[in-house]
């Protein structure tokens, strides 16, 4: 590729296959059949490598619409990467899972949500799976302002100094396009009012309404046992 082919932005919040032109989708397809003979090709005993060079090919699949077989090197890469205690990487495969708008691709973003919740995997990306769930939502829903909030949160507790200016910005903006979209806030005062009224202070409070959000999206499709999943957690 050249230094001026397309990227990919693994945490992109809308694929970007409307706006290729011929070159940029001829670049892409050129990339996909790498990607795949790479795939065809491996040998190597690294089951977590070859997971991430399923999702690398998954994502380009996505960008020129092939979305279920997109899925299913998602899919795929998702259980490998469970297996493996590689958080980060199962996170990453929900994100591109939940883009091939198959039939469980908004299961696949609640159990997402939870683990980038649950584990401290890249504020970014946990805040990319938080900014899809408020998409989701209506304007009213009260889903997107514990959404918004958690990614702030998030980003506190995990970004480090170099990011974290850059990042608590993007997520108090995000705070405030909800609370506008949801009950017309526009200055300091009402914020303020909205935060108390929606329980958003408080996180042992906003984390827990975000739990039976995230349940309600799964319903009974989990793809894991969670309390196992807990055992695992880093003390």
């Amino acid at each position: 590729m050249s230094e001026n082919s397309p990227e990919l932005d693994p945490y992109a919040h809308m694929s970007l296959q409307n706006s290729l032109n011929e070159n940029e989708k001829a670049e892409f397809e050129q990339r996909l059949s790498e990607k795949k003979q790479q795939l065809e090709n491996f040998s190597g005993a690294d089951e977590m490598e070859r997971a991430r060079l399923q999702l690398d090919t998954a994502e380009i699949l996505v960008l020129l619409e092939r979305k279920e077989e997109a899925w299913d090197l998602a899919r795929s890469a998702f259980d490998t990467a469970l297996k493996n205690d590689a958080w980060q990487d199962a996170v990453e495969a929900c994100n591109v899972l939940y883009q091939t708008e198959q039939a469980a691709s908004i299961p696949a973003l609640g159990m997402g949500i939870w683990l980038a919740v649950t584990f401290p995997v890249m504020p970014e990306l946990t805040y990319a799976m938080l900014d899809h769930l408020i998409s989701e939502t209506p304007d009213d829903s009260d889903s997107a302002a514990l959404a918004a909030v958690t990614a702030r949160y998030v980003i506190d507790l995990r970004a480090d100094d170099a990011k974290h200016r850059e990042w608590s910005l993007l997520a108090n903006n995000l705070i405030a396009r909800v609370a506008a979209r949801h009950s017309n806030v526009e200055d300091q005062q009402a914020f303020d009012a909205w935060l108390d009224k929606q329980g958003l202070r408080d996180p042992q409070v906003f984390l827990h309404r975000l739990s039976l959000v995230v349940n309600a999206i799964v319903g009974d499709s989990w793809w894991f046992e969670r309390n196992e999943l807990r055992d695992k957690l880093p003390e």
